[in-house]
């Protein structure tokens, strides 16, 4: 898929002369169609018949000849997508989605006519601005024209994808640029964790992962170290060790750092990089284990999420870890009663070579937060399928023992459009992982799965301000929506990086 550009001109619709021309369409409370003064003769007609009525979700393309009165649009073709009617009481949270949506659907629809390039006309809709008008439908349009043909072979047929979109405005010029500019970055964000998801699990391996890390520090100038399986080794990593003993591709730890000279808080990022879960001995059902070349999506996020940082250069530092391998089931294999050291002393009593994601995120955690003294971590795992028993494939669960630091990823996470719900930790949890000969078992049983793996991981974060995101349920099979595909969503790049941009310094405080 290649770059998208994406420009802003004032006023540039009726001088529009491309592939299609995007207008956003509402309704009032009298069900008549309202929006753009370039299409409201032509609403005045539609308004008369029922082809078209502005619901949200629908849209409808027209073709000219066209004509509002003293002036011809030039355009080859229009497209009305319907928002319905945005209420005074809607949040520019719920706004912001109902844009993306609409973008997504003008993506669907550039897709069918091969168009090249494509105008939308802004507005302001609701209690939104028009910046983040802007914003949201740069996101929708760019992550909605997503597609992943690179092993494609016959190229004839397809579709190249859009060159250039242009957005129309009467006003804020200058404010409208950055923020398109911001949504650029984060949707290409997005979109690189997406690339990476695809990748099939015999060419994305723990290698590639570092090959990647490499790639990207040496384009922003970011500092990069790979560990290879003798540095894991010295490090006593036990966890991702074990996990890697059936597998002929030995291990990495892959850790990029974005530092500045002048910075205040450090954010810790770890993301699980499984870049293939068999189960191991425990061995997964056939059914579905083709999607878990999926495993390292939490790895594929972090890693996007740094080239944003590094494009950006924000105040505040940003430390990304990848512990990678693959969980296959070869002859030195992990076996289930088998016990390992983790890098912190952590002794674990292994009952289902399944549960593999927390013991390579438990040396992750431990080895960035005693090398970086970071003010807060997340961690970002398809960790358990117990989360979309829990939550399904709307919600991405979140544990945390940090009040604060939640409800900065849940406002985040709701104005990206990438929902969160809170799950509970606690000694009652904890205990379902108490093991009779060591200090941890790996699994709790079936009964709240999700939040026994979270209680697990919260035994290597100390006393640091600390999130694990669950998005088993988010990472691939998302919602559907017009602007996410089948197949990996790039769940919670955005969120990270809106949020590291709103970030706000200053302690936070254990609430468990």
């Amino acid at each position: 898929m290649k770059d998208t550009q994406c420009t802003v001109f004032k006023n540039s619709a009726e001088k529009y002369s491309g592939d299609l021309l995007v207008a956003l369409i509402t309704i009032d409370k009298d069900e008549q169609l309202n929006g753009p003064k370039e299409v409201q003769y032509i609403l005045g007609e539609l308004n008369q018949l029922d082809e078209f009525k502005g619901k949200n979700g629908t849209s409808i393309q027209l073709y000219p000849p066209w004509e509002t009165p003293g002036k011809r649009l030039p355009a080859q073709r229009m497209l009305l997508v319907g928002l319905g009617e945005i209420d005074k009481k809607d949040s520019p949270d719920t706004i912001r989605e109902l844009l993306r949506t609409a973008a997504g659907t003008a993506a669907l629809q550039c897709e069918k006519n091969r168009a090249e390039n494509v105008c939308i006309i802004l507005g302001k809709f609701g209690k939104l601005h028009l910046p983040d008008a802007a914003e949201a439908l740069t996101e929708g349009i760019l992550l909605g024209g997503y597609s992943f043909t690179k092993y494609k072979t016959d190229t004839k047929e397809q579709y190249s994808g859009l060159k250039k979109v242009i957005f129309s405005t009467s006003s804020s010029v200058a404010a409208v640029k950055k923020r398109v500019e911001m949504a650029v970055t984060s949707s290409k964000s997005a979109i690189v964790a997406r690339n990476m998801a695809n990748e099939p699990g015999n060419l994305w391996t723990s290698g590639e992962f570092g090959r990647y890390g490499r790639k990207i520090a040496k384009k922003y100038k970011l500092k990069c170290r790979v560990y290879g399986k003798a540095d894991i080794k010295k490090m006593k990593m036990g966890g991702l060790l074990a996990v890697n003993q059936g597998s002929q591709d030995p291990p990495k730890l892959i850790v990029i750092e974005y530092l500045p000279e002048k910075k205040s808080d450090t954010i810790l990022l770890v993301g699980k990089g499984l870049t293939f879960d068999s189960g191991g001995i425990s061995l997964k059902p056939a059914a579905g284990m083709m999607d878990m070349k999926y495993d390292m999506c939490g790895g594929a996020a972090v890693l996007a999420v740094m080239e944003t940082i590094a494009k950006e250069k924000p105040k505040t530092g940003v430390v990304a870890i990848v512990p990678a391998t693959d969980n296959m089931s070869g002859a030195g294999a992990l076996k289930p009663g088998d016990v390992i050291t983790h890098y912190n002393g952590t002794t674990s009593e292994i009952e289902n070579t399944d549960a593999e994601g927390r013991l390579i995120l438990a040396d992750a955690l431990a080895f960035g937060i005693k090398k970086f003294k970071p003010d807060c971590v997340i961690d970002v795992a398809t960790l358990t399928g117990a989360v979309i028993v829990a939550l399904g494939h709307h919600h991405c669960g979140i544990f945390s023992n940090n009040d604060q630091l939640v409800e900065r990823l849940l406002n985040a996470g709701m104005k990206c459009g990438e929902p969160f719900w809170r799950l509970p930790l606690g000694e009652s949890y904890s205990k379902q992982i108490k093991s009779r000969i060591a200090d941890i078992k790996n699994t709790g049983g079936r009964d709240g799965g999700s939040i026994t793996a979270a209680a697990y991981l919260q035994n290597f974060v100390e006393d640091i301000p600390w999130a694990h995101l669950d998005i088993a349920g988010t990472a691939w099979d998302f919602t559907e929506k017009s602007y996410i595909p089948k197949g990996p969503s790039g769940f919670g790049v955005r969120t990270l990086i809106e949020m590291i941009r709103s970030w706000e310094n200053g302690k936070l405080k254990c609430s468990d």
